[in-house]
């Protein structure tokens, strides 16, 4: 397994050089195994084709983030943020091999509806997610809370990408730590001295899925 991450490693980094440097309608299937140094037929089994190269980290990712969330989290609405950082470490990690992928799909038309899809994808995982954690969570908050921990995100990995500057994680902490206060379900709301007497206060904007899991956990 790790050989085998290794390889498709290996493969997407060589098919993003030669994207970026002689077009991606210019670059052939055979180009990219070449210069990676394998088979065509090991090409095909790793990626379904040039499109599927670009995205193959979003795969791996949507994958890891499913396996993520069904582990079951106290904190449903801080499991969605906490997904969202992974995902920003990761293209953080290497921001040079991020901005040659961001310039070639900013440059094709075909890979720019293909990002459209993808984002969407992860909104509907973290939608899905939270009203499978949430019994009884309204849909609007559910894929409200979800399309803007996206947006958000996608908003601080561009100042990434279309820089040259490092953006650390903590910028988009701070955004999403806003985002849950906004939203009515900040990170420390939750938290309080156990007592005889549980008196609760919400803000007005909080779901009411929310405000239910948080009494049951203080009346537990």
């Amino acid at each position: 397994m790790h050989e085998s991450a290794e390889l498709r490693t290996g493969v997407v980094a060589a098919a993003l050089e030669l994207f970026d440097t002689q077009g991606f309608d210019q670059t052939s299937v055979e180009q990219i195994a070449k210069a990676a140094g394998v088979s065509r037929s090991t090409f095909f089994r790793q990626f379904g084709g040039k499109e599927d190269v670009v995205f193959a980290d979003h795969e791996a990712l949507l994958e890891r983030l499913r396996v993520f969330l069904a582990e079951g989290h106290d904190d449903p609405w801080g499991a969605v943020c906490a997904a969202s950082e992974s995902v920003f470490s990761h293209f953080a990690h290497d921001p040079d091999l991020a901005r040659r992928r961001y310039r070639i799909v900013r440059e094709v038309p075909v890979l720019r509806e293909r990002e459209i899809i993808t984002v969407f994808r992860y909104e509907r995982l973290f939608d899905d997610y939270l009203r499978g954690a949430l019994p009884g969570v309204d849909p609007l908050d559910a894929v409200g809370f979800a399309a803007l921990v996206t947006a958000v995100h996608n908003h601080v990995l561009r100042q990434l990408l279309r820089g040259t500057k490092k953006v650390p994680l903590a910028t988009l902490q701070a955004a999403l730590a806003d985002v849950r206060r906004r939203y009515g379900v900040p990170a420390d709301a939750s938290a309080s001295a156990p007592d005889d007497v549980v008196v609760a206060v919400f803000p007005r904007s909080m779901p009411v899925a929310e405000v239910t899991r948080r009494l049951r956990s203080q009346l537990d």
